[in-house]
């Protein structure tokens, strides 16, 4: 055969390998490009929060009809993922293509399994939510406030159909269960109950108006808001609250496990996937759970010597739960405490981390119409493109459950080195695709959170024995989470075996442990993600510590963790195990 022949077939031969791979990728752009602009139409407060105000004007549709075509589009979307396939892909785009594969899959099966009928649990709801558009909205300039004004316009439509998933909801079985609803709609009637619409909190934005607006758009602004108000908003929170009183909570289940719905079993084994990014059987997590008690009591007891206590466990925890010297006296007190708290994680980050966000944080109490039902504390985060910093939330209600020596591990885990530096870092890294930069994965995000309670210890926060058992308190909630979260719903354990199990097993106040088993029936597998994720960061450290010896930079390997943004923990381990073969490259090379 002639040799120009001869090169001319393998050139054919070889080349619909290579353009395959190019168009794989230039498809899998293509395709989660119009995916993401759908999405964000789709879902406008969304939109607005990652910095998109083309439908800053409307709430979104969220009806029957409304999911079952998301779910048919998301399915058609996986249809595509699946002809392009990852081998196809540069190597660079793998990991985006498995972490939004898993996202949409996500998305339709918690359709296909009634997750859309379950707005709102005893931790968050849709109603809450819309409270939050005041802060979550943008005011720049007069147009910014026309279009928040449109949004109270849609207010009503917006909670009829969420009235209409209830319903369905109620229809098929599948509802929020009973127990952890009570005094659950404190906020809606707070919201129903307003007379003059000047005293909202939805008209809170129209009260300082940014001076540039005229005077008179100020005052035709601040009319139409009212109005807005008075015949939108107060009306459909009146009859929000009529349905949830009347209708829904009287016939919400009286069963807590998510296995006594309808396909319950696949639904929280769903649940597990999604949280822990793992497919892990109940079991196994309830066995994981039960070792991390155990080790963590063993440390635990270690301090009680340790500070001479004359009783055993169960007397020490009494004597924390009850004893004044732990509580505030007052919000600011505890408000203070938790910055100062704070200001010292700030001073010790430079020495842990090499990438620092710019965006900073406040400190803030969490909202009085939510406070009484809300956990210990929380991170809100900005808005992309926004003025705002993220916040610390703290809960100044009930005080008397809110102990100080667990405020440094609460405020590790909110603020720094948690979920504000993971959150802004993961926000200030736009090169990143935004169906990753914009999304949380909660085992990801929890268990660094959870990780940088227990960097407290070399971070020098803790100063004190009692703040050192608070950092343990703090892990074995979380441990205990694994095995009541998987007992209640999967194993055939009570609401009341489970609170047993954490007021024997942590110091957490009463308040606080019916609270958060309240949560974790309302929001089967959230819980399990902490523990699972920060075991798997302290692997992933312990391995590169052993792999690097002397050359491990305790700084670096942080800096790994976080540069990826919120991946699942495969992921995760699979480019920790990279920077670590690309540590060694550059040692023996260096060497």
């Amino acid at each position: 055969m002639p040799r120009k022949l001869l090169i001319v077939i393998l050139m054919l031969a070889f080349a619909p390998a290579v353009f395959a791979d190019a168009d794989a990728d230039t498809r899998f752009r293509e395709l989660w490009q119009r995916e993401w602009a759908w999405r964000l139409a789709q879902f406008p407060q969304l939109a607005t929060a990652v910095g998109v105000h083309d439908y800053d004007d409307r709430l979104g549709e969220v009806g029957l009809a409304a999911q079952q075509q998301r779910r048919k589009y998301w399915l058609a979307v996986l249809r595509e993922l699946d002809a392009i396939g990852p081998d196809a892909l540069a190597a660079d785009s793998r990991d985006d293509f498995s972490i939004y594969r898993a996202q949409i899959e996500s998305f339709a099966e918690n359709i296909r399994l009634g997750g859309h009928l379950l707005p709102m649990n005893s931790d968050s709801s849709f109603h809450a939510d819309l409270a939050m558009l005041p802060r979550s909205h943008p005011f720049r300039d007069s147009a910014d406030y026309r279009r928040y004004i449109a949004r109270l316009r849609a207010v009503p439509v917006y909670l009829e159909q969420h009235i209409e998933l209830l319903r369905e909801g109620l229809e098929r079985g599948i509802s929020v269960p009973r127990i952890t609803l009570e005094g659950r709609d404190a906020s809606i009637a707070r919201a129903a109950a307003v007379s003059d619409p000047m005293t909202s909190d939805f008209y809170q934005p129209l009260r300082e108006l940014p001076p540039a607006i005229p005077a008179a758009e100020v005052q035709a602004l601040r009319a139409d808001a009212a109005a807005a108000i008075s015949e939108r908003v107060v009306p459909a929170y009146a009859k929000l609250l009529e349905f949830m009183r009347e209708d829904y909570l009287p016939h919400t289940r009286t069963t807590i496990a998510a296995h006594a719905m309808p396909d319950g079993a696949a639904y929280y084994r769903r649940q597990i996937i999604d949280f822990a990014t793992e497919d892990l059987t109940p079991e196994a997590v309830h066995a994981i759970g039960l070792a991390e008690v155990a080790r963590i009591r063993a440390a635990m007891d270690q301090i009680i010597v340790e500070l001479k206590f004359d009783g055993d466990y169960a007397a020490f925890l009494a004597f924390l739960r009850g004893d004044p010297q732990f509580y505030a006296r007052s919000a600011t007190e505890l408000l203070s405490a938790a910055a100062w708290v704070a200001k010292r994680a700030d001073g010790a980050l430079p020495k842990f981390f090499g990438n620092l966000p710019r965006l900073p944080y406040g400190v803030q109490p969490v909202p009085e119409a939510i406070a009484p039902y809300y956990t210990a504390g929380r991170y809100v985060a900005a808005a992309a493109g926004s003025r705002e910093a993220g916040n610390y939330w703290v809960n100044t209600s009930k005080l008397d459950s809110r102990p100080l020596y667990t405020l440094p591990a609460l405020t590790l885990h909110e603020a720094v080195p948690g979920h504000h530096l993971q959150i802004a870092l993961a926000n200030e890294q736009g090169e990143q695709l935004p169906f990753r930069r914009f999304s949380y994965i909660s085992a990801y995000g929890e268990g660094w959170a959870l990780y940088a309670e227990e960097l407290g210890h070399e971070m020098g926060i803790y100063t004190t024995p009692y703040e050192r058992f608070g950092q343990l308190t703090y892990a074995m909630w979380r441990a205990n989470r694994l095995v009541v979260d998987t007992g209640m719903h999967a194993l055939g354990w009570s609401r009341e075996r489970a609170i047993d199990y954490m007021t024997a097993n942590t110091a957490l106040s009463e308040h606080e442990i019916r609270t958060e088993i309240d949560r974790y029936i309302s929001w089967p597998g959230q819980a399990l993600s902490y523990m699972l994720g920060m075991i798997r960061i302290r692997e992933l450290r312990a391995e590169a510590q052993r792999e690097l010896g002397a050359e491990f930079d305790l700084r670096a390997f942080h800096d790994s963790v976080l540069e990826t943004g919120s991946v699942p923990l495969p992921v995760l381990s699979a480019h920790v195990r990279a920077w670590i073969a690309q540590q060694k490259t550059s040692a023996a090379a260096a060497g």
